[in-house]
């Protein structure tokens, strides 16, 4: 889609509608058409791919199946131990 001004400057809820989608002047936002509407919402700093490769740079290291029982177990004892 084209570049568009986001809302009519005479629009008598153009301040509310900023107010709730958090934009100000300068925002940058994402337009996409899709068919019989048009979402307009704010774009965002990093992409849920750029976060997901932060979060696991490394792939977790491989565990049996007897590592992983005993793991759950100590864990269901700390968490339900009386003190």
């Amino acid at each position: 889609m084209g570049p568009c001004r986001f809302l009519n400057p005479r629009s008598p809820h153009r301040g509310k509608s900023r107010r709730e989608l958090g934009i100000g002047p300068g925002s940058v936002l994402e337009w996409d058409d899709d068919g019989e509407k048009v979402v307009v919402r704010k774009a965002g700093r990093y992409s849920s791919e750029d976060i997901h490769r932060a979060v696991f740079a490394t792939p977790p290291k491989a565990r049996t199946l007897e590592e992983l029982k005993d793991a759950i177990g100590r864990h269901v004892r700390d968490k339900h131990a009386r003190r």
